[in-house]
């Protein structure tokens, strides 16, 4: 059967069609998102909320020479679908296939790669101000979530805006899609009149033509600017939005066409700041999904949408898991902890920690840069703060991470979860760099648990120092290893031996342990689990290297700057000559995909390790020649 969506092959495709079928391409694209994430896995969620408004917005506006800019990127399949990707959409998220972002290197239609939240309003404001620099009537639009709003650079970008330059403003259009339901003023007729009329030219005429009248009298044209903030303030929420130097228009509802595209048209004529606040509903049109938007956020695999998201039950613990249960087990047992997490209390595992001490429990929102900040300003009164947070969203909070946690060495521990490859979600949501970017910061500690215990561990040991540490684990099951209820901790600094050879050792560092070990078996090397990057327990790498030939590192980070890095400073300072094998991740972004496939594809497997030691050590009966 041949539907409308079929027809589509790009944006300009879609603006041929009336407006009465719009509503039928919305509804057949949003039944087609649905049918692609039960068969790849994905977001599910977002994307079943923004297919109206992603459709209003390429029917409205020129793209691709007119702007899109997506903030987050994970509301972006309907945009992907309406521009050209269609036939793509099978291999979503798969090793080779089209990503779960947007990316400009995939198509021309994704102006700005995203993944990380509140950059969207920041790119799309460059992108304004550029056209205006190079005199072309372009129009820059960015869309960005009520949840990426809680972030300070939102509100850099929104401050840097509403100011001109030379005299002349940007012609930026801010679309905020709030799906969380939390505007108090109901969407309807009354709203979706108002918006038409705020954004049409009669509201603006009107208004530009009493201002005029009253400015010869200052104290009136006060009076009137005050009442009419005031009495618009009382109908929408848009007061701070228009102290930004945005016109504010909205709230609208995100689902309806016929409030969406007129208003949106008014707005692409106006020049200068415009802001159009929309309020949609996540998993809006799938029933399950509207229900229970936490859970039907993102699917992990396959599902029949008739029967929803199937009960999965691990046979092993995940290390997010592992690290839930022990902060409920260390909170019991010290009223210090305190628990903050930036938005992501079920991705980091808090949820019952959240349940069991909700006042001990703090979700900052989407604010990296606050969430460490605020764990120092805690731990300087005496608290023990145990920040929760992605690998890859550390790196927003580096700045706090040196100069308000290290440099005043305030006991923080960070819990850095997706360490090391994360599979589908790509290279934005990688743990690649948090070895390198950690153990360069004076006072700073990093450890490497390798299996669920380990990593119970690694917190215990952390959380009981008087300085900033920080424990990385990869994201999913590890190496199944039965995790004790104690709360033990290790000897701080030492690595321990886990198999002994001849020859060469293998130094660990983390969950690569494992097939480290069966690399070491075929080859008969020494290896260690070495545990931490930082301090390195400089006493075994110096003692395995004046007793065997070489060395080989295995770390799932960068190899720049990395944990063999580490052991070669340590090599350095000892002024021992000893072949040094690094294995790691390589100098550049490792695409999404199966995480299997991608650690395999990067050498990092058992076969892919055993491989590259022989290719750089070969079965040379002495490695003394290699280096005379």
């Amino acid at each position: 059967m041949d539907t409308l969506l079929k027809k589509i092959q790009s944006p300009a495709d879609l603006r041929r069609l009336s407006r009465p079928e719009l509503e039928v391409v919305a509804s057949e694209l949003r039944q087609f998102v649905l049918n692609t994430v039960s068969q790849t896995g994905g977001h599910l969620g977002s994307n079943l909320g923004t297919v109206e408004l992603t459709v209003a917005l390429h029917y409205v506006f020129n793209t691709p020479y007119d702007r899109l800019v997506w903030d987050v990127g994970h509301q972006t399949y309907p945009h992907k679908v309406l521009t050209g990707r269609r036939d793509q959409m099978h291999t979503l998220r798969q090793l080779g296939g089209i990503g779960g972002f947007p990316r400009r290197d995939e198509s021309e239609y994704d102006t700005f790669g995203t993944a990380h939240s509140s950059t969207s309003i920041s790119a799309a404001l460059g992108m304004a101000r550029a056209a205006q620099l190079k005199g072309e009537d372009r129009r820059a639009v960015a869309v960005i979530g009520d949840g990426a709003m809680s972030a300070g650079m939102a509100f850099e970008a929104l401050n840097n805006a509403g100011v001109s330059h030379d005299g002349i403003n940007a012609d930026l259009l801010v679309v905020l899609n709030d799906n969380d339901m939390s505007i108090s003023p109901p969407v309807g007729a009354l709203n979706k009149y108002l918006a038409r009329l705020m954004s049409g030219n009669f509201y603006e005429a009107a208004r530009e033509g009493v201002k005029g009248v009253l400015k010869a009298a200052p104290p009136l044209f006060e009076l009137a600017r005050r009442f009419e903030e005031h009495a618009k303030g009382m109908v929408v929420p848009g007061t701070i939005f228009e102290e930004f130097g945005f016109n504010y228009v909205g709230p609208i509802d995100g689902h309806d066409l016929d409030a969406l595209v007129p208003t949106l048209e008014n707005l692409r004529a106006k020049r200068g700041p415009q802001f159009l606040h929309v309020v949609t509903k996540k998993g809006y049109g799938y029933k399950l999904a509207e229900a229970d938007p936490v859970k039907y956020h993102a699917a992990s695999g396959k599902f029949d949408p008739a029967l929803g998201f199937p009960k999965s039950v691990p046979s092993k613990p995940t290390f997010t898991q592992v690290f839930g249960q022990w902060l409920c087990d260390m909170a019991e047992t010290d009223d210090r902890l305190i628990g903050i997490t930036p938005a992501m209390r079920e991705g980091s595992g808090m949820v019952e920690f959240h349940r069991r001490f909700p006042k001990r429990y703090h979700d900052v929102g989407i604010a990296e840069q606050h969430a460490v900040t605020f764990a120092a300003g805690m731990a300087c009164e005496g608290l023990k703060p145990v920040v929760a947070i992605y690998s890859t969203f550390l790196q927003r909070g580096y700045d706090q991470l040196i100069h308000d946690v290290a440099l005043q060495n305030l006991p923080v521990v960070f819990a850095l979860d997706r360490a090391g490859l994360v599979g589908a979600d790509g290279p934005t949501h990688a743990g690649a760099y948090d070895i390198a970017y950690v153990r360069c910061i004076p006072n700073c500690s990093l450890l490497t648990p390798s299996d669920e215990n380990e990593c119970r561990q690694a917190l215990t040991t952390a959380f009981r120092q008087n300085h900033p540490v920080a424990v990385r684990y990869p994201r999913g099951v590890g190496a199944g290893v039965a995790v004790e209820t104690a709360l033990n901790e290790w000897p701080w600094g030492q690595g321990v031996l886990r198999r002994q050879g001849q020859r060469l050792a293998v130094l660990a560092f983390g969950t690569l342990l494992h097939p480290a070990l069966q690399a070491a078996e075929s080859l008969g090397c020494t290896v260690a689990d070495m545990r931490f990057a930082k301090p390195l327990d400089e006493a075994l790498v110096l003692e395995l290297a004046r007793t065997h030939e070489g060395l080989v590192t295995v770390e799932e980070g960068c190899i720049m700057g990395g944990a063999g890095s580490a052991v070669l400073e340590c090599l350095a300072a000892a002024g021992l000559a000893v072949p040094v094998l690094q294995l790691g991740l390589p100098d550049r972004f490792v695409e999404h995909g199966d995480p299997a496939q991608l650690l395999s594809l990067c050498g990092l497997d058992a076969a892919g390790i055993e491989a590259s030691i022989l290719q750089r050590f070969g079965s040379r009966p002495s490695l003394a020649a290699v280096n005379a």
